[in-house]
């Protein structure tokens, strides 16, 4: 019997949905500076809740690009992986889960127009 390599653990992301809102560009203290989007994905035919709305982050200055040219309703894909932010909280220690993209792909335009990932937020 031949010995099986162990399972190599993965955390790929794929998804394929409509940008909700706007992108919000965010400088963060370090000066990086961080795009944050949510991406509406529809679930299969026949259940309660018809989409998803996934919270994603981008630091990739090329998909920070790409999303300067998106407009809220384009279909986009996003690769990446997922990822379980913590911070302080008035209530105390708080966490949420999202993508932090790799990869962005816009599929479909159906607008054209103003770049979005430009609102300055604070953070």
């Amino acid at each position: 019997m031949t010995k099986q390599p162990p399972e190599r653990a993965a955390n790929e992301i794929f998804l394929r949905g409509r940008l909700a809102a706007e992108p919000v560009l965010r400088t963060m203290p370090s000066g990086d500076e961080l795009c944050s989007f949510r991406l509406t994905v529809p679930r299969p035919d026949g259940e309660r809740t018809r989409v998803d709305s996934i919270d994603c982050a981008a630091t990739n200055a090329r998909v920070r690009r790409s999303l300067a040219r998106a407009e809220p309703g384009d279909e986009c894909e996003v690769t990446g992986s997922l990822r379980r932010r913590f911070w302080r909280s008035a209530q105390g220690l708080a966490s949420r889960y999202e993508v932090e993209v790799a990869g962005l792909r816009i599929s479909s335009r159906p607008r054209s127009g103003a770049s979005p990932c430009r609102k300055p937020a604070s953070g």
